[in-house]
């Protein structure tokens, strides 16, 4: 990368700020680079915002002067990305109610048309959305959930125009196309009809916290200011969600934390009933309900880590008398499951890798479906219909794109709807190789780690190797094609996933024991499988490069600061790096609702536990790899700040000249560019930036 005549980096001021707990003082010299978002979105800036915005455009500027001599590049790189990408995509067509469903992205389109047509002979596609057509005035676009009424004649659907995942709920009218001269909004974007066709209800946000803790009712053509307010959940570590079941007979409200789950009810023929709770909450269960036929079916955690099936009479809801459908199984997880006309599809773990496991309920026969890659994942897809005997399901692994297939649950024959294209005459799948092993972590676990490269470019010391991770939430990162990455295999390098634990990948207790009071279990596990990557003859320290984003930015900031020596070269996505103070500010947007997953730091254990790790706190003099770090403005989730206080505290302390960088994006929140194609300039970026440190050019 460009060293001499490069701009200088910008060094931010110091103005110290003091904060004590627990008989613990500490200063932030950085604090000041906080805005609120009356701040953010005043039409004339104040002092301190102009100071930010100074200081967040000098970085874009300084990263922009060092990687000037990489652009020619990073056009390369966008132009090879986008041309592998399918210009004219569109999905396999999902049945419902009389019409079946498909999006379409014209070539060259970012946004893609929402399409339906009744299913009967000759008949027309109807243009639901016009995704292009409603984003050409916006510099960020999304929409959001879509839902057809019963009757199949309005549309209600959800856009967000500033990246705050704060959605305005717009009804449209399928029949003349017009849609209501009113918006619901601040909501999450996603709202269930009742069957009426004539009710709606939605989901608000906090303002403040962006926390969704409120239910409304509304009844079409209403000033959406007097819509009934159902539900408020007053937990602030909770938040809750309405959404219709399967069999289009209730609607449910559940609310939810980290370790805990409670769910209501009413008939979606009286959406104005008394809402019934289904299982009270109680600390530490965790349950989804499913309605079919005569039964509710819960997947619940109760005495069974792993969860396990029950069920009770939709007349005798609850816990109390219902019965065990599938019993707990300490080497499988169960995840998700589906009903269909005689049969059941549990979406499970086993020894890591997602599974579809089939029981044909007539003969009580079961079997799994099988897969070919060592390394792969299979989920379940749009199955909206009972009275079939055809499973949908997504296939993907990290070589194979992602397939759509129905597989007739009767005949076990599978069907390939589609598989995303590759827009390259020279790709062939079967130039590339899996592998996935499993590394011993220093307490003795066995942590698994898929890998990809080129069959030319078999790892060795002297090949670069990018190695993800993120291990949060229970979030797991399972194997999967990108036609993107193939601008990093195709140059030589290997491509890995440390599935650590924080993730769910190896059952319940895999995230348990890379939470709270366990949290450095996630960082050491991807350490680990670094040095094992290093001393098996895959790569060297030289050549290893890491990558996680939001909490696996916070991955990303932790490895660094306990084995700076082990990596090259690490890109941070807007990282969650300023654990102690976020965690302390309860104003915060998801602050109150993660106590469960970090720890609330106004307890001393917890304090003292996660300031041991916290990346911002843990800044020492010495030398750092290589950093590149992304961010946006707008995010609501990890905020702006956050990484703009770690690079400045970074470059102040750190002892060597690597580079220091970060691209604040002044435009977006915390998923990036909106369109199917902006968001590759950002990863056409964070490709440079790794190969430039190969010596590529």
């Amino acid at each position: 990368m460009k060293k001499p005549n490069a701009a200088k980096a910008p060094i931010a001021k110091k103005e110290p700020h003091k904060t004590t707990i627990h008989n613990t003082t500490w200063t932030d010299d950085y604090f000041w680079m906080r805005l609120s978002d009356e701040q953010k979105e005043a039409e004339s800036p104040d002092d301190q915002t102009k100071e930010v915005l100074a200081y967040l455009n000098a970085e874009n500027d300084y990263r922009e002067s060092i990687m000037s001599d990489t652009k020619e590049l990073q056009e390369e790189l966008y132009e090879e990305i986008i041309s592998r990408i399918e210009q004219r995509l569109e999905t396999p067509p999902v049945k419902k109610n009389g019409y079946e469903y498909r999006i379409k992205y014209e070539e060259e389109q970012d946004y893609p048309l929402y399409l339906r047509k009744k299913l009967e002979k000759r008949a027309e596609d109807e243009v639901m959305l016009n995704g292009p057509e409603l984003a050409k005035d916006h510099a960020y676009f999304q929409i959001g959930g879509r839902a057809v009424s019963p009757d199949n004649k309005l549309l209600a659907y959800g856009v967000d125009t500033v990246s705050r995942r704060q959605y305005k709920i717009k009804i449209k009218s399928l029949k003349n196309g017009e849609t209501f001269d009113y918006a619901i909004e601040n909501t999450t974007g996603n709202a269930v009809w009742a069957n009426d066709n004539q009710t709606l209800f939605y989901t608000k946000k906090d303002p403040q916290t962006l926390r969704s803790n409120q239910v409304f009712r509304h009844k079409l053509g209403d000033d959406p200011t007097n819509d009934q307010l159902v539900f408020t959940e007053e937990d602030e570590t909770f938040i809750c969600e309405v959404r219709k079941s399967k069999s289009g007979d209730y609607i449910f409200i559940d609310s939810y934390q980290t370790v805990s789950t409670e769910s209501r009810f009413i008939s979606a023929d009286d959406p104005e009933g008394e809402w019934k709770v289904v299982i009270p909450r109680r600390r530490h269960h965790e349950y989804s309900v499913y309605h079919h036929d005569k039964y509710f079916y819960y997947l619940t955690n109760d005495q069974a880590q792993n969860f396990r099936l029950m069920r009770s009479p939709v007349e005798a809801f609850g816990d109390q008398d219902w019965e065990e459908i599938v019993p707990h199984r300490d080497e499988v997880y169960i995840e998700d499951v589906a009903f269909f006309d005689g049969y059941r599809v549990l979406e499970q773990r086993a020894k890591g890798l997602t599974q579809l496991h089939v029981t044909d309920l007539n003969k009580n026969e079961t079997h799994v479906i099988d897969q070919n890659d060592p390394a792969y994942t299979v989920q379940l897809g749009q199955n909206p219909n009972f009275d079939t005997n055809l499973v949908r399901f997504v296939y993907t692994s990290l070589t194979t794109p992602l397939s759509i297939y129905d597989y007739n649950l009767e005949t076990r024959e599978r069907k390939l709807l589609k598989q995303t294209k590759v827009e390259d005459e020279n790709f062939d799948p079967n130039n590339y190789t899996s592998e996935r092993i499993m590394v011993e972590a220093r307490d003795g676990v066995k942590v698994p780690v898929s890998l990809v490269y080129k069959n030319d470019a078999k790892p060795k010391k002297e090949n670069p190797l990018l190695l993800y991770g993120y291990g949060s939430y229970g979030i797991s990162i399972d194997p999967y094609f990108s036609p993107v990455r193939l601008s990093l295999l195709d140059r030589g390098f290997t491509f890995a996933i440390a599935h650590i634990r924080g993730g769910q990948e190896m059952g319940r207790a895999w995230y348990e024991d890379g939470k709270l009071l366990k949290k450095k279990n996630t960082f050491t596990d991807f350490i680990d499988a670094g040095e094992h990557l290093v001393k098996s003859d895959y790569t060297s320290p030289e050549h290893l490069y890491a990558q996680g984003g939001s909490a696996g930015g916070l991955l990303m900031g932790a490895v660094m600061n306990m084995r700076p020596d082990l990596w090259n070269g690490l890109i941070a996505g807007v990282p969650f790096v300023d654990v102690i103070n976020t965690m302390l500010d309860e104003s915060i947007p998801l602050t109150t609702g993660e106590f469960d997953e970090w720890g609330n730091p106004k307890d001393p254990e917890y304090f003292e536990y996660i300031r041991s790790y916290s990346p911002y706190d843990n800044i020492e003099k010495k030398d750092y790899p290589n950093l590149l770090i992304t961010t946006g403005y707008w995010d609501s989730q990890v905020q702006y700040w956050e990484p703009a206080k770690w690079i400045a505290k970074l470059r102040d302390l750190r002892t060597n000249e690597n580079h220091l960088m970060m691209y604040c994006d002044m435009e977006v929140g915390h998923g990036g560019a909106s369109g199917r194609f902006q968001q590759y300039k950002e990863v056409a970026m964070e490709y440079a930036f790794l190969l430039d440190l190969e010596g590529y050019k």
